[in-house]
């Protein structure tokens, strides 16, 4: 399994039944592969759906269904198609229960830095501003690293996404909350250990006295 399929899967255990999820673009898409058969949500794509259902098989795809990374998706039983006004409406009105992002950097206040690297080309800064800030929760799901570089830092070093504080961060090798006082470590990966996880994060963490594995 590779590390966004294990970060994926991870993701997929905090969604309840019932509930209104957006993914972004990139990783975040793969959470949709993974939900439990048990439990039923709603996932949203800013281009303009609510009930898109997970990657089609191959020879099955449509060329006017994509999630809004442009990649194939399929469309459940009772899905909605809309257009980008209505669909921002449910983003920026507070209507969203889960947004699932992909992230560059996240400091120790729980920050998101998201949407730019200074100097680079960029489409634009696409729905990850308002995601951040109309959701009702966030959860950042990310590699630990960037080539063996700590992408949960003391201070992000990239523009911010939000000024708003995240909920959840999941990587390969860690489940981080922010809190008040800081970032909390709540489980590490059976695959690593406490020290490699520390090693490889800039930022302090506080060790859950009840510290777990997935």
């Amino acid at each position: 399994m590779n590390p966004k399929e294990k970060i994926a899967i991870r993701v997929a255990k905090e969604l309840k039944e019932g509930q209104l999820v957006n993914l972004g673009i990139g990783l975040p898409t793969l959470v949709a592969n993974y939900i439990p058969e048990n439990i039923h949500v709603f996932f949203q794509s800013e281009n303009g759906i609510v009930g898109m259902g997970p990657a089609p098989e191959p020879g099955f795809e449509n060329k006017d269904l994509t999630n809004a990374g442009g990649q194939f998706v399929t469309a459940l039983s009772g899905a909605m198609t809309f257009d980008s006004a209505f669909s921002f409406a449910l983003i920026r009105g507070g209507h969203l229960d889960v947004t699932v992002l992909g992230g560059l950097q996240v400091d120790e206040e729980g920050h998101l830095a998201n949407w730019m690297i200074p100097g680079k080309m960029i489409p634009g800064m696409g729905g990850a501003m308002d995601l951040v800030t109309g959701a009702k929760k966030v959860i950042v799901a990310m590699t630990h690293t960037a080539k063996g570089t700590p992408k949960i830092v003391k201070k992000c070093s990239l523009p911010l996404t939000s000024i708003r504080r995240v909920d959840l961060i999941v990587t390969e090798l860690a489940v981080i909350k922010p809190t008040d006082e800081g970032l909390l470590l709540k489980e590490i990966a059976k695959e690593t250990s406490l020290d490699e996880v520390l090693s490889l994060t800039e930022a302090k963490l506080i060790i859950s006295d009840d510290l777990k594995t997935f």
